[in-house]
């Protein structure tokens, strides 16, 4: 068997499971949605119960930094192998606040555990190789495609936002002509000093031409 048949298998994420954080400490990465990981492993060995399963190795409270406390969740994963043979297991630790402190005090969350839980599976699944071109962009293959290269080109451009309205720059078509968001970026910067959306970079209009209508 190919010593990466798995990993190959599982490694890409589609749009409609990741979302981009925007906030707190991983502000700028991709969250990749649970219930997709949970179908990848069914697709991948088979109905949960049958193809894999999880086992709690440990469950725990730690303590943190002023009245802090962290859930703590152990899970080992196995999955059926082709010969029908369960494989060892695959390890996993996940982990997220029980007791937070707030602008008001403690708070304490009754989802803790739960999402711990998920955590550690997700740190499971990414030993399979489960989303790994999320974990490692720079892990491309041959089997990353042109295609695959331009749609992730166009989620870059749409994170570019103006510095006048705080929306989106989005490409748009003009005069007969294509315009990418990373163009009109540069050109309002270039002209204005900002980067700015196709709809505020035309509000300019009435002291300077359109950086793209000379271009």
């Amino acid at each position: 068997m190919d010593k990466l048949s798995i990993y190959e298998a599982v490694r890409k994420v589609p749009d409609s499971a990741k979302k981009r954080i925007t906030g707190g400490r991983l502000n700028g990465m991709t969250d990749v949605n649970p219930m997709w990981r949970i179908k990848v492993l069914t697709e991948t060995f088979g109905p949960c119960g049958t193809g894999w399963y999880v086992q709690q190795a440990d469950r725990r409270i730690e303590e943190g930094a002023e009245g802090r406390r962290v859930a703590v969740v152990d899970l080992n994963l196995y999955y059926r192998t082709d010969s029908g043979e369960w494989s060892a297991p695959v390890f996993g630790t996940g982990g997220s606040m029980l007791v937070e402190k707030e602008k008001n005090g403690l708070y304490t969350s009754d989802e803790a555990f739960k999402m711990a839980y998920t955590d550690a599976l997700s740190v499971c699944c990414k030993m399979l190789g489960v989303a790994a071109d999320v974990y490692w962009e720079a892990d491309k293959t041959k089997y990353t495609t042109r295609q695959e290269t331009r749609q992730e080109a166009v989620q870059s451009e749409r994170r570019l936002v103006c510095e006048k309205c705080g929306a989106e720059i989005r490409s748009v078509r003009s005069g007969g002509q294509d315009l990418t968001a990373e163009y009109i970026a540069k050109k309002s910067k270039e002209k204005y000093g900002k980067c700015l959306c196709f709809v505020c970079s035309k509000a300019a209009k009435e002291e300077q031409q359109l950086p793209w209508e000379s271009a």
